[in-house]
C-alpha cells in the first residue's frame, strides 16, 4: 500500500525514525544498517517500505535498498519470524551475509544476533535456502579464506561484490591477502 517514502527526517530515535512528508510525519522502524546510513535530522531520505497491518497496530517499515526489503519480506513469510525479528536479522546482518551464511548452512552465525536462537537459526537456514538469490550469495570463485579475505576487503572498498569476484579471478591461487589485495586493485582500475 505505503511503497515509498520521500520526505525530511524529523527524529531519529533506534530502531526509528520519522519521516516528515508533505507535513505528514511518519513513523518508520528501520534496521539499524538503514539508521546509520541515513543523514542527519533536517535532511532528505528516501525510504523503500513495506506497511503491516495487524489487528491492534499499523506498522511501517523502512529500508534503503531493494535487497533489503525483499530480504525482510522474505523473512517475515517464515512460520515464528516475525517483523521485530526479521530487523533484528538485518541489523544483525547485511543481506549479502545472511545469504553467505544461509548458502553455506552456518547456523551459528544467525545464532550471533540477539533473539535468534538454535532452533530459530536452524528453520532460517532451512526455509531461506536457494530463495535469496544466487547473486546475493559468496560467489562460487572464493575456494579459500584468502581469497575470501581479498573479497571481503574489495567489497568494503566499495566495489560490488560481481566486480570483486572478476578481479579474483584473474589472481594466482597461491597469493597473499595483502599481495591479493594490491593485484585485484590494478586490475580494477
Amino acid at each position: 500500500m505505503i511503497g515509498r517514502l520521500s520526505g525530511v527526517i524529523a527524529e531519529k530515535t533506534p530502531p526509528q525514525v520519522l519521516i516528515d512528508v508533505a507535513g505528514v510525519g511518519y513513523e518508520v522502524d528501520v534496521p539499524m544498517s538503514t539508521f546509520f546510513n541515513l543523514g542527519p535530522l533536517g535532511e532528505r531520505a528516501v525510504l523503500l517500505t513495506h506497511l503491516t497491518v495487524r489487528e491492534d497496530a499499523h506498522q511501517l517499515f523502512g529500508f534503503l535498498t531493494h535487497e533489503e526489503r525483499a530480504t525482510f519480506r522474505q523473512l517475515i513469510k517464515i512460520s515464528g519470524v516475525g517483523p521485530k525479528m526479521a530487523l533484528g536479522l538485518l541489523s544483525g546482518l547485511s543481506v549479502s551475509e545472511l545469504a553467505q551464511a544461509v548458502s553455506r548452512q552456518e547456523a551459528g552465525r544467525l545464532t550471533k544476533v540477539p533473539g535468534i536462537g538454535k532452533k530459530t537459526a536452524e528453520r532460517l537456514l532451512l526455509e531461506l535456502k536457494g530463495k535469496l538469490g544466487p547473486d546475493l550469495a559468496l560467489p562460487a570463485t572464493v575456494a579459500n579464506d584468502t581469497q575470501a579475505d581479498i573479497l571481503q576487503a574489495l567489497v568494503a572498498l566499495g566495489y560490488s561484490e560481481k566486480d570483486a569476484a572478476a578481479a579474483l579471478k584473474a589472481l594466482p591461487p597461491d597469493v597473499g591477502v595483502s599481495e591479493g589485495i594490491k593485484l585485484a586493485l590494478k586490475k580494477l582500475s
